[in-house]
């Protein structure tokens, strides 16, 4: 991808002169607070303030707390790119690169409950608790047939809904839950996944096809070039993976 894009690409991505980047603090592998400054920090600031260089634009970050009012923002032009899960609910109005970065969603468990595999989870006796408008929410909504979910605010909600017992599983990110699981004796987590999140890019589809083009190359290159790897490394995230080129991770 060449550093110098043409003059109807900068302009598609940044009608207020700036690049507004919508950041998810709700998913902390891809941004978290720096804990001295307070400033969003981690992949995502990464690739937005890359991609803000190649546009030779100043980048505003648009933080929110949750996935779902982050990609409300793009898809409504309050922002000019996110960084999201791609689900089939969120492409209305939206268009999605290629991922960067894959990240399994798994199952936490009270130590003693009878479930040891992920398939039992879709059962009548079991309440799973997601965050709102999260991927695993989408995801489950879909795929859940027999066990009721219930939807609460972020990871925290999740977690406190299952010590309160109001909940037999709790679904989130691989990370998250094994951390849970080592700070909470008496949790653990179901083995494998239930399913792997794609984490993309993405910018309202008003901005054009040649501007969805360009977006698409710009996270090809970062794959391709380590920037992605560096920056997991560099925010010693462990778990998640750089997506394979192209569309269709393995």
């Amino acid at each position: 991808m060449s550093t110098t894009l043409p003059a109807a690409v900068v302009s598609a991505f940044t009608p207020t002169g700036a690049l507004r980047a919508s950041i998810n603090l709700g998913n902390p592998i891809l941004a978290n607070r720096d804990a001295a400054t307070g400033e969003p920090v981690g992949v995502s600031i990464d690739l937005a303030r890359e991609f803000a260089r190649r546009l030779g634009v100043a980048i505003e970050l648009v933080v929110f707390e949750k996935a779902a009012a982050s990609v409300d923002a793009v898809r409504n032009e309050r922002a000019d790119i996110g960084f999201f899960a791609i689900d089939p609910l969120r492409s209305e109005g939206m268009q999605f690169t290629a991922p960067y970065v894959l990240i399994e969603g798994s199952y936490l468990v009270p130590a003693a409950s009878p479930l040891t595999r992920n398939e039992e989870v879709d059962s009548d006796a079991q309440r799973i608790a997601v965050g709102a408008g999260s991927a695993y929410d989408l995801f489950l909504t879909r795929e859940i047939k027999q066990a009721q979910i219930v939807r609460v605010q972020g990871a925290k909600g999740v977690m406190e809904s299952l010590h309160a017992g109001q909940v037999n599983v709790a679904a989130g990110i691989r990370q998250v839950l094994e951390a849970e699981a080592e700070k909470a004796p008496g949790l653990r987590l179901l083995p494998g996944r239930f399913m792997v999140i794609q984490q993309a890019m993405g910018t309202p589809s008003s901005r054009g096809g040649e501007a969805g083009a360009a977006l698409n190359a710009f996270v090809e290159e970062m794959k391709a070039s380590g920037f992605v790897a560096d920056a997991l490394a560099r925010h010693r995230i462990q778990g998640a993976s750089v997506a394979p080129a192209g569309r269709d991770p393995a």
